[in-house]
């Protein structure tokens, strides 16, 4: 499923009244208490951006960072009551993009994430192009050899979720929960869609190099192709 935020805090209560906050202001928000949570929340979700606590009782905020950083470049917001000068600088120097001192106003924190929001959301990939493959996200555009590519706005909706997850393995569930916007939709439904994706934008459909099934867990867009 897709977030706008998710929060990383051991600090439950704290943590829960912020999600309900930036929730009921439309702000998609998840929360989890520890790292190995974290780690458990993006095999099946993602975010466009964390507030990530340092201190995370049995782990630490800055050694989490290091490791997200390897995968993903999404802002990353700390958040700690500490008040050293140097942990500022330790967060900002392995990749976080703020700091914010506690106790936090909320409103203030809420202005904060929605501004680094728009300012992230401006700045993402508009399309993808390569030797064969052309699409425009925002005119819902897509050329495959040269060729525009006729698609139903549901196909589209459905390449364009699996491409901005570019060599993510999306599972059948966030799809059904993204796209069709429905935890009921069969498996058939699925694969009718994806079949019809690959006939339309693969070279060859039989051996799709684009759309690739990983049994068992679900789909991956392979980028990058030529």
């Amino acid at each position: 499923m897709d977030y706008d935020c998710l929060i990383i805090d051991d600090e439950k209560l704290l943590a829960d009244s912020t999600a309900e906050y930036f929730n009921l202001f439309g702000v998609k928000t998840a929360v989890v208490y520890s790292a190995s949570a974290c780690r458990e929340f993006f095999r099946e979700n993602t975010a466009g951006l964390m507030l990530l606590d340092i201190n995370l009782g049995e782990s630490s905020g800055f050694l989490l960072c290091k490791e997200l950083r390897e995968t993903t470049d999404i802002p990353i917001l700390f958040i700690s009551a500490r008040t050293s000068d140097d942990d500022k600088i330790i967060a900002l120097n392995i990749g976080g993009d703020d700091y914010v001192q506690k106790p936090y106003s909320l409103g203030v924190l809420l202005a904060k994430v929605r501004a680094v929001l728009k300012r992230y959301g401006q700045s993402a990939k508009a399309g993808y192009a390569d030797g064969w493959l052309k699409v425009d996200f925002d005119a819902k555009q897509v050329l495959a050899g040269g060729n525009p590519v006729r698609l139903t706005a549901l196909e589209l909706k459905l390449l364009f979720y699996l491409m901005k997850q570019e060599n993510r393995v999306v599972s059948k569930k966030e799809l059904f929960e993204n796209v069709w916007e429905d935890k009921f939709t069969g498996d058939g439904t699925l694969n009718v869609h994806i079949r019809k994706i690959r006939e339309a934008i693969e070279k060859n459909p039989g051996k799709p190099e684009y759309i690739c099934t990983v049994w068992g867990d679900g789909y991956r867009f392979n980028g990058g192709k030529q």
